[in-house]
């Protein structure tokens, strides 16, 4: 079996059960090593409750790379749920042990890191996975099998979203959540677009496939506690003529986590929103709706695979994380057999979207210092 190790995700950490429950879905990859805390003692402890081996409950992620390396029977990859600011770090000195990588988005803080982190996995021709989660669901894949095969004709316009009421109203200073998000040392210079617009750009790219060519931002600082931009407006061009518009937002009130995305075509649209996930429309030119239901309806056999459950029974955010990690062990099973992968015909979000989402980060954040002037992406 597949065997794994985790860098963070230690007790009370939403993420790291998430990843853990996902990939034990298929049990095809084992938990046999951990840095769950800086906190030595309390990643010890915890560790034991997973029935990790106390001689792979590692004091830190770099002595767990350095002795996991020299093991024969060391990880196939590790995968890293810490607070942003510190992934850089951590997915380094696993790449630099010949260490595969999943890392939680987003990949770093600056495109110089992640370009670096792109540089060293090439080099040492290692697997590198970035869990962008809309990825996973199995209406998603199927939206993306539809544009490929041409059934909207020639893209015009994409339309995401991301509300949510997160930041709303003020949270008590002892409450147990994410409060590192708004802080810039350890999330980064954008807090919303930084959180979850990087989801949306993401989404739109695995869709359609579209190359962003310029940006024109707007981040805003609603809410009186805030640091950082807690909402974030984006006019996008793509190349070859579509246009798009984003917005994320952190303090709409009445929304808990109302990912949408709409892709207008000249044959067609097609609209999900992540509340329900099983299901998305198809709008036929001249008007026609269908709702398309996965379990229920035929589809491509590439989204097909990733369907679970009988049509009526949701399949959501664990499915999809465990359908991400079931493309990238497949892979890497491809790999140990001694085949040649090229992570551009891969079905999982790799290393050069984090990259691409840290740019276009980077880009929204130039362009709102220039008051929303068109900023290129490349």
């Amino acid at each position: 079996m597949i065997r794994y190790g985790m860098v963070g995700g230690g007790q009370k950490a939403f993420i790291g059960d998430v990843h853990r429950s996902a990939i034990r879905l298929d049990n095809r990859a084992s938990l046999v090593c951990g840095s769950f805390s800086h906190d030595e003692q309390a990643s010890k402890t915890f560790g034991r409750t997973l029935n990790i081996e106390e001689d792979r409950l590692y004091r830190d992620y770099i002595e767990m790379a350095e002795k996991e390396s020299k093991r024969d029977d060391k990880i196939d990859f590790a995968v890293v749920v810490t607070p942003n600011a510190y992934h850089y770090e951590i997915c380094k000195e696993f790449l630099l042990h010949d260490i595969n990588v999943v890392c939680d988005k987003p990949l770093t803080l600056t495109s110089e890191e992640s370009k670096e982190l792109l540089k060293i996995k090439n080099e040492r021709n290692l697997l590198f996975c970035v869990t962008y989660s809309y990825t996973g669901y199995t209406c998603v894949k199927q939206m993306r099998c539809m544009i490929k095969d041409g059934t909207l004709g020639k893209i015009r316009f994409v339309n995401c979203e991301y509300p949510q009421s997160s930041l709303s109203k003020k949270k008590k200073k002892d409450s147990i959540g994410s409060s590192w998000r708004s802080n810039p040392t350890i999330a980064g210079k954008s807090h919303c677009l930084g959180d979850i617009g990087t989801h949306i750009e993401n989404l739109s790219y695995f869709v359609t496939s579209l190359d962003m060519k310029r940006v024109s931002a707007r981040l805003d600082t609603l809410v009186d506690e805030s640091v950082i931009d807690d909402n974030a407006c984006v006019m996008v061009d793509f190349e070859g003529g579509a246009k798009g518009l984003f917005w994320s937002s952190k303090i709409a009130n009445g929304y808990d986590n109302a990912v949408r995305i709409r892709i207008f075509g000249e044959n067609g649209s097609l609209e999900w929103v992540q509340e329900d996930p099983d299901h998305f429309i198809y709008y036929k030119e001249g008007g026609t709706r269908q709702i398309m239901s996965r379990g229920r309806d035929d589809f491509d056999s590439e989204s097909q695979k990733y369907s679970r459950l009988p049509a009526g029974h949701v399949e959501g955010l664990y499915e999809a994380f465990a359908n991400i990690y079931e493309a990238f062990i497949d892979t890497i099973n491809l790999k140990n057999s001694g085949e040649i992968i090229d992570e551009r015909d891969v079905d999982y979000p790799t290393a050069e979207m984090g990259y691409q989402g840290i740019v276009y980060v980077e880009r929204c954040l130039e362009s709102n210092e220039k008051d929303g002037e068109w900023v290129s992406i490349k």
